[in-house]
């Protein structure tokens, strides 16, 4: 039972304190019922302190989106959460704004934890909490692997109220003493699914060992394996379940598919920039050493872009990110790295260089498009081998993505004013607006995590060089030398044309070569269902 605070009587009372705040600029865009089919309320009448929803105004939020709704009341009064809700519709600002109402300014302790899978979200999330609690008082700290330990521990013996970070370096801080659990009520696992697949379980259960027994559990995920029900009866008292996923897809993206042949895909990909209105794009690949290589050619052609993969030193990845949020830039190549929690609003394009394997891995990725209910579009460059994968994920997901038309209507991604899309408080300046403007400092070479040029970052990049693979022998020999084999393809050694290629007017390509589902050979004993 929620009970009114004298703070929030005096938020009633006194109606004009929200003419002082600095409020951005309103974002216009269309938005879809995924975050728009509320009940109407508001985020006063969740009773929450007057510092707190400053800072929730003057970050640009207006008014609760359905899992705000649904998961801020039940968070408020300590009871565990196990919520699910779709990729862009505000979950974390649904577990970011209970945790700081609780926190007490005045106790120096840990009291809230917030694990995440990836380092990226880690300081995406950080930054979330110390804008939405910049009034509070609260100090927040993020800490993830990849980075010395000596700074973490300087930093921990002053007062810390939120710590977020990674789970591996946050078992490393508790299990040295150095970050004190014990007074923590608030356990939360952003990404939970990720997080409970068998790479983190045993961390997971070591973290909890730290905290309170009467500590409050709070998962929050877009998709939940049969692994999650084995924590909750292991670890939740009683959770409040919220499932928000009435279809598994973002109703505001648009999905099509491109049927080319591997050595056809750096050209698609020329064709699409010259033909599409890009804001920001996001290009996914399915190894670290196909994200250098394409990221090379894009420059090569004439584009801005930088690349981000696991691979690359932290101090790297973290600029990148920085970077690109901040909209330095319009294209990023990347691996799976970032298909997680990933809030860029400006990116309205999503393609898929290398069609992902499961159904997970493609919701997450086209989800970093049509961000809080926008509208964007997910492209799919699809070759012969990636058919069955196409079909099986349509299944799964119960979606439909089409081939890709003559012509795509720009109301399906196109932002009328995209210099009113939010990004993250920067001094810096923003891209212009010209989809098709080629970047005259190109010839430098491409951003290897972002940092410097091509040539210099090879002093500093760690695993096997570029471009390596062992002829014959050796473990995994084989493989290697198949996938050299499909970069040849994908990335021949000669340039690339600096020009689009001279396709029919309106079409990206002659109509054979993006073939109607129908024209796939289907699974011996499965028709397409549409």
């Amino acid at each position: 039972m929620l009970t009114k605070s004298p703070l929030s009587e005096s938020n009633q009372v006194d109606g004009n304190w929200r003419s002082g705040l600095k409020v951005p600029a309103k974002d216009g865009r269309v938005q879809t019922e995924d975050v728009t089919a509320t009940k109407g309320l508001e985020f006063e009448d969740f009773y929450l302190k007057r510092e707190l929803l400053m800072g929730i105004f003057e970050s640009g939020f207006e008014k609760p989106s359905p899992i705000q709704e649904e998961a801020i009341p039940v968070a408020l009064t300590g009871r565990d959460v196990l919520a699910r809700a779709k990729n862009g519709t505000g979950k974390t600002a649904a577990f970011i704004i209970p945790t700081l109402e609780r926190v007490n300014p005045k106790n120096s302790k840990i009291q809230a934890l917030i694990l995440v899978p990836t380092r990226e979200l880690a300081l995406q999330t950080s930054q979330v909490c110390k804008t939405l609690g910049k009034h509070l008082g609260v100090n927040v700290m993020v800490t993830t692997g990849g980075t010395g330990l000596k700074d973490d521990i300087i930093r921990l013996n002053e007062a810390v109220h939120v710590l977020i970070g990674t789970p591996g370096r946050i078992l490393d801080l508790a299990s040295r003493g150095v970050a004190d659990l014990s007074t923590a009520q608030t356990f939360v696992m952003d990404e939970a699914d990720k997080l409970l697949s068998p790479e983190f379980t045993s961390t997971i259960d070591q973290l909890l060992s730290f905290h309170p027994p009467d500590r409050q559990v709070m998962l929050f995920s877009a998709t939940f394996p049969v692994i999650v029900k084995e924590f909750k009866d292991k670890h939740m008292k009683d959770p409040h379940e919220i499932n928000l996923m009435d279809e598994l897809t973002l109703r505001g993206i648009t999905q099509y598919y491109a049927f080319v042949e591997e050595k056809q895909k750096v050209h698609c990909l020329n064709t699409l920039f010259s033909r599409l209105q890009i804001n920001q794009s996001i290009i996914f690949c399915n190894s670290t050493t196909r994200v250098e290589l394409l990221a090379k050619k894009v420059t090569e052609l004439g584009y801005s872009c930088f690349y981000s993969h696991a691979r690359m030193l932290q101090q790297n990845r973290n600029r990148v990110f920085h970077d690109f949020r901040a909209g330095h830039c319009r294209n990023l190549v990347c691996s799976d790295l970032l298909t997680r929690g990933i809030d860029i609003q400006a990116v309205n394009v999503v393609i898929n260089f290398d069609f992902p394997k499961n159904a997970e891995t493609y919701l997450h990725r086209i989800g970093r498009s049509g961000r809080f209910g926008h509208l964007g579009l997910a492209i799919n460059l699809i070759n012969w081998e990636d058919r069955f994968n196409l079909y099986r994920i349509e299944q799964e997901l119960g979606t439909e993505i089409k081939p890709i038309p003559q012509h795509i209507d720009k109301g399906l991604y196109v932002y009328d004013t995209p210099e009113n899309i939010p990004r993250p408080i920067t001094s810096a300046p923003q891209l212009q607006q010209q989809p098709q403007e080629r970047r005259q400092h190109h010839q430098q070479g491409y951003r290897g995590g972002r940092g410097g040029n091509y040539q210099g970052q090879q002093g500093q990049r760690r695993g096997p060089p570029r471009n390596q693979y062992p002829s014959q022998g050796g473990q995994g020999g084989g493989f290697q030398q198949q996938q050299a084999q499909y970069n040849q393809q994908a990335f021949p050694t000669q340039q690339a044309p600096q020009q689009a290629p001279s396709y029919p007017q309106g079409g990206f390509s002659q109509p054979s070569a993006f073939p109607t589902p129908q024209s796939f050979p289907q699974p011996q004993g499965q028709q397409p269902s549409r």
